[in-house]
């Protein structure tokens, strides 16, 4: 009986097992990635022990600085990029003109507020009457009638030569200049209404022919021209042209007296 061989009755040692390489090499991989977190807390090189399944891990393993430095910058660069960077806000800058600007008292509601000045009160004027005294103030020195043996027909009114001469009423002039007959210089005013005045013995005449007057408007200045024996207005009033009436009732029926 032939002997078995040596090498035949050895036993061949078992293979390893398929998975332990991977398992090693995960290991490997988590021993790594704890270094390079204790780096980057500061902790510097650490040995690190791990134990597990059928065969015992190395006892210890140590990072040369090389490893260490690439581990940190890695984890350095990962917290980086996963941070969001803030940008600090500026601090509101004030302008200068907001800043120079010096505060402006507010009105205080207890001011007293300025009384308002009463409203002056509008002067009035009393209106013109429609009819006036031809000469205001005069002394009458003849009345409408007979004198001498002839019609006086007008009322004679005498103030001192120059007195101004006023339209007893408005109207229109017709006349104005020498009447003759001995009245001198002359005005004639037609009232629109059948009647005219007459003006004569003037020393001056203020209007023109067609002109329009108002009552009380000057019309000429107290003379004595014409048959007159000092200055004085003779004043007539006509009923259509040279047909004298009494002009004392004729004027106080529209409230002038002339002392007739």
């Amino acid at each position: 009986m032939q002997e078995d061989s040596p090498v035949q009755n050895e036993k061949t040692p078992d293979a390893p097992h398929t998975g332990q390489p991977q398992r090693a090499g995960r290991r490997n991989r988590l021993i790594v990635l704890s270094a390079a977190a204790l780096v980057a807390l500061g902790l510097g090189g650490v040995a690190v022990a791990t134990t597990g399944g059928d065969h015992p891990a190395p006892a210890a393993v140590s990072l040369d600085a090389q490893t260490r430095a690439e581990a940190a910058s890695r984890a350095d660069r990962s917290a980086r990029e996963s941070s969001t960077p803030v940008t600090p806000s500026a601090s509101p800058t004030p302008s200068p003109s907001a800043a120079s600007a010096s505060p402006t008292p507010a009105k205080t509601a207890t001011a007293k507020a300025k009384p308002k000045p009463k409203p002056k009160p509008k002067k009035t004027t009393k209106p013109t009457p429609a009819w006036v005294n031809p000469m205001p103030g005069a002394a009458v020195t003849s009345c409408y009638g007979q004198r001498w043996g002839t019609l006086h027909a007008g009322i004679d009114l005498a103030l001192p030569s120059g007195t101004p001469l006023r339209a007893a009423a408005a109207g229109t002039v017709t006349q104005a200049g020498d009447a003759s007959d001995g009245y001198g210089n002359s005005v004639f005013i037609d009232h629109g209404n059948g009647y005219l005045t007459h003006y004569a013995h003037q020393s001056r005449i203020a209007v023109t022919v067609g002109q329009k007057v108002k009552a009380g408007q000057v019309i000429g200045y107290e003379g004595a021209t014409g048959d007159a024996t000092g200055p004085h207005l003779h004043f007539e009033v006509h009923q259509g042209m040279w047909n004298q009436i009494d002009p004392a009732p004729f004027m106080r029926a529209r409230g002038v007296d002339l002392g007739c």
